[in-house]
């Protein structure tokens, strides 16, 4: 049976580059892509705006209703759609936790309203804290350390009640540190692609945080969605899997593979000194692994430099701020 598939944050980083791959497939024959375009951009959207299969929704979650046209017959939703970062979190807390808390509970009402019996949620690995085992288990001790993971955790924890309550059936992805092309470069405490390709094209030196030997578990987002498209098509239920490459890299590696000089900046507050995903159950699950490596990923964001040169923003004031608050977090 062909699927019909609602992913929110649909013109966002991973969001794009999964209604790409779904479009592609004859096994799907809707994809309904909503987005509130905050973060998320139509040109990411290219390839698929004008297929007959793709609707785009501009409309935020805190402002849906339940009975919307777009949720009829829809067969699973994919929750990307959050808030994102660290240091923002810090510095505008209850606007995490309430976008994306909240985002989540009308998202999950509008489902029961419209006998909608899946959800595949972009879960993250940031709830295992700076202290965990590695490489860390699904079943690690939680330990959150700022408010983004903690809205992204209460987010998981409010879809695993309402999964019991009205027998949903769930996936929750715990991404490790996906990255390529299209992800966000307007903000100087995002994902350290971001940020180091828009330093890198404004011929500034990269800002690597601590001493940059510090190891983050890289996974190319062709791999993410693919760990989301079986999700979609799996007939297992209610699972809790890890995504990531399940090979650290350093910062300092890829300040090398990526070229050009280097400063240090403090280290931030709730970052652990390694990320490292045990991935033996989504692979048994899912039968799923990783394809790309961190040097071929590497090398395939290079090659897209046209769109980072269209993405470049730069918002000094934006950036003392978060900079300030993130100094007074420290103390």
């Amino acid at each position: 049976m062909k699927k019909r598939v609602l992913i929110t944050g649909g013109a966002g980083f991973i969001g794009s580059h999964l209604a790409d791959i779904l479009n592609k497939d004859k096994k799907i024959s809707k994809i309904v892509l909503i987005d509130n375009f905050t973060d998320g951009e139509l040109r990411n959207l290219k390839l698929v705006k004008k297929s007959k299969k793709v609707s785009i929704i501009k409309k935020d979650l805190l402002s849906i209703k339940k009975n919307e046209i777009f949720f009829k017959k829809m067969d699973c939703v994919v929750h990307l759609a959050a808030l994102s970062d660290l240091v923002p979190s810090i510095d505008k807390p209850v606007k995490f936790i309430e976008n994306n808390f909240n985002g989540t509970l009308k998202l999950l009402d509008a489902m029961n309203f419209n006998n909608i019996k899946k959800i595949i949620f972009a879960a993250s690995s940031t709830c295992y804290g700076k202290k965990n085992n590695t490489p860390t288990k699904e079943d690690e001790i939680i330990d959150l350390c700022h408010p983004y993971a903690f809205s992204k955790k209460i987010s998981e924890d409010l879809i695993l009640h309402w999964a019991k309550l009205f027998r949903i059936n769930f996936i929750s992805l715990r991404f490790f540190n996906v990255f390529g092309t299209r992800s966000r470069t307007n903000n100087d405490y995002g994902a350290v692609f971001g940020v180091f390709m828009k330093q890198k094209l404004m011929n500034k030196p990269y800002t690597v945080v601590g001493n940059g030997k510090q190891k983050r578990d890289f996974l190319y987002v062709s791999d993410a969605c693919n760990a989301i498209k079986k999700s979609i098509f799996t007939s297992k239920k209610n699972l809790i899997l890890n995504v990531g490459s399940g090979k650290p890299k350093s910062i300092l590696y890829l300040t090398k593979l990526l070229k050009g000089k280097k400063i240090f900046i403090p280290k931030r507050p709730g970052e652990p000194t390694i990320t490292h995903a045990d991935i033996r159950k989504i692979k048994k699950e899912l039968n799923w692994k990783p394809k790309v490596s961190f040097e071929e990923g590497v090398s395939l964001l290079l090659k897209d430099i046209d769109y980072w040169k269209n993405t470049i923003l730069w918002d000094k004031n934006k950036i003392k701020k978060a900079t300030k608050n993130w100094f007074k977090y420290l103390k």
